[in-house]
């Protein structure tokens, strides 16, 4: 049985998916780009601020699910340019600290929707 998880705490979809799909014991985040759901625009320019922003939006969306991020087994980091991976990186590794660390993939994409310099995606587990 699977379940679509929706909060205005994060930015409401813009095309036909959902912010998150429960299937079983997993929680599936869409991609999730740096828009302050509270302004409906970017939070900042820069990658550390969007970084930021990008997982507030997953732990907002993993929040309606009653899970945390410390639940998260895997993500997928989409960058437009693989040159600010080490700032993403440091502001990353905060959101997971005191946590085991979840599998990811980074990687460097021609193009993220609205412009974005990076979007992120989660995978969690709900025991």
């Amino acid at each position: 049985m699977k379940k679509q998880i929706n909060t205005e705490k994060a930015p409401g979809a813009i095309g036909p998916y959902s912010q998150a799909i429960k299937a079983g014991n997993l929680v599936f985040t869409s991609g999730q780009l740096p828009i302050d759901p509270a302004s409906g625009n970017f939070a900042g320019a820069d990658i550390r601020t969007q970084t930021r922003q990008c997982l507030k939006n997953v732990e907002a969306v993993l929040a309606a699910a009653g899970l945390t991020m410390g639940d998260i087994v895997k993500t997928t980091v989409f960058l437009s340019d693989m040159n600010n991976f080490g700032a993403m990186n440091e502001v990353y590794a905060d959101f997971f600290a005191g946590t085991v660390f979840p599998g990811r993939s980074a990687v460097e994409v021609a193009r993220l929707p609205k412009d974005s310099l990076v979007e992120i995606e989660a995978v969690a587990f709900s025991s």
